[in-house]
């Protein structure tokens, strides 16, 4: 009778339906990312003439702040909301990030009036630093919400479905990119109705000012609260019916559990843990940098509406997904992880290149086609290194190594979305004429992942196995002391 009362206490296996109701939520995270990174950046930069590299910095405290899923990861660890150790984290996290979109939005506006009508005054940094404020407060509001998520995914899987699970909500990541592109291109105004404003400033025109400025408001009220919908539905109920929990002894390595003192120690343990997190530090920044800019360089060099430069993203997302999807069936198994990633930062040099000949010719498809190479290349090469740093990391240490990149690797996308805002700037400064100035950015970036293949080449497979968990072992053995 005992037997049978434990047995009816052990979760049933999460089923596939669940784990796709799961992905929702990560789906609504792509559809956040394009509000702040393909909508508010091309506004700020094309329409407000805001300096780009403010903006980026302004944006990316959103990223600056993830050092803080150390601390909700052990509170939804310790402390319950509603009686779970993550639903309650997730819900309000997300509704809290939701209101920070919008206020944002209204920043946003009261700064480009304050730049038009005063200059660079005390009131107009004043309102930078809020904004920045803002969107920190964002980045802790999402960090509440994924963080707890993302640990939720580990308690309610077990080792033999933890890595569909993953695959499945990560993709869904990349389907609410494209969608969130493609929702908001045509919630905002039509090519028709915003000819003026791409040739003369927003603010010449009062009327096409008010349309924009009411369409995006409009968008930054309804696709959030489809997100925080879409946060509350794909979570519901999945804790208390799946969650392993309370039942296990010790919890997984997860991303939340590294601090970023602990990251990089254990990131650069030895000579081939330090080549290898260089490889990856270097490939991540040089993959993001366009982040900032890419949306402005549609506007101000092939004259796109934002409703444009917002599609811009369903096809870097679209070739992603393609290229993710394929890449760990077609290509890996044919030619190794190493040249896999190889390969992938090959074709993104080659895809950048093509998006600065684009602009030359101002030809729109011609940049669309070349986005959609960036992305498929991006999945490739995103794979390619996933794969072996899974491949070159003993079992031991695995969730170490792997939540120890997670974190520094959201720091990394930070420095790059400044970067590539800082490198506009100064192309700005260098060069009058605009391809050239947003071509510098491109052309850093493609310069960048060939000094990531420099990194991957020196990466010795053999000696990373035979001294990378020797080393980590000795960091967390110094850790525990």
């Amino acid at each position: 009778m005992a037997n049978k009362a434990s047995l009816k206490q052990i979760p049933p296996k999460i089923n596939l339906l669940t784990m796709f109701r799961l992905g929702l939520f990560q789906m609504g995270l792509g559809i956040m990312s394009i509000l702040t990174l393909g909508v508010l950046n091309r506004i700020m930069i094309k329409e407000l003439a805001i300096p780009a590299t403010l903006v980026a910095g302004t944006i990316a405290m959103h990223q600056f702040v993830a050092p803080a899923r150390l601390w909700f990861g052990q509170l939804s660890d310790a402390k319950t909301i509603g009686g779970t150790h993550r639903t309650g984290y997730v819900w309000i996290g997300a509704a809290l990030f939701a209101i920070a979109s919008f206020l944002a939005v209204q920043v946003t506006w009261l700064l480009g009036n304050s730049v038009h009508s005063q200059g660079w005054t005390l009131t107009t940094y004043s309102l930078i630093a809020l904004l920045g404020g803002i969107f920190a407060l964002y980045g802790l509001a999402l960090s509440s919400s994924s963080t707890p998520f993302a640990a939720l995914l580990v308690d309610v899987s077990d080792e033999d479905n933890r890595s569909k699970l993953v695959g499945i909500v990560w993709s869904m990541l990349m389907v609410g990119i494209v969608i969130g592109a493609i929702v908001s291109g045509r919630l905002l105004p039509a090519p028709t109705t915003c000819q003026d404003a791409v040739v003369n400033s927003i603010y010449s025109n009062p009327q096409s000012l008010a349309l924009l400025q009411n369409s995006i408001n409009r968008l930054f009220i309804l696709l959030p609260a489809v997100v925080f919908g879409l946060a509350v539905f794909s979570t519901f109920g999945v804790e208390k019916k799946y969650s392993r929990y309370t039942s296990r002894s010790t919890i997984a390595n997860r991303e939340d559990k590294i601090t970023l003192s602990q990251a990089l120690k254990v990131l650069t343990a030895s000579r081939q843990t330090g080549l290898f997190f260089t490889f990856l530090l270097v490939m991540t920044i040089s993959l993001f940098m366009q982040e900032a800019v890419m949306e402005p360089y549609g506007g101000e060099v092939f004259g796109m509406c934002v409703s444009d430069t917002t599609r811009l993203n369903a096809f870097w997302g679209t070739g992603t997904l393609l290229g993710i999807s394929s890449t760990g069936f077609l290509v890996v198994p044919r030619i190794g992880k190493q040249k896999t990633a190889l390969l992938g930062c090959l074709t993104v040099a080659l895809s950048l290149s093509l998006v600065v000949l684009s602009g030359f010719s101002a030809n729109p498809q011609m940049l669309q086609g070349a986005l959609l190479l960036f992305g498929l290349a991006s999945g490739v090469t995103t794979t390619g290194a996933i794969s072996l740093m899974l491949d070159l990391t003993a079992a031991e240490t695995a969730g170490t190594f792997i939540g120890a990149w997670g974190l520094a690797q959201a720091i990394a996308r930070a420095v790059a979305t400044v970067t590539g805002g800082a490198v506009l700037d100064i192309g700005r400064q260098i060069f009058s004429d605009r391809v050239l100035a947003y071509g510098l950015v491109f052309t850093v970036q493609a310069f960048g992942m060939l000094l990531a293949i420099w990194f991957l080449n020196r990466v010795d497979v053999a000696e990373f196995r035979s001294n990378a968990k020797n080393a980590i072992a000795s960091i967390l053995e110094n850790e525990l002391d």
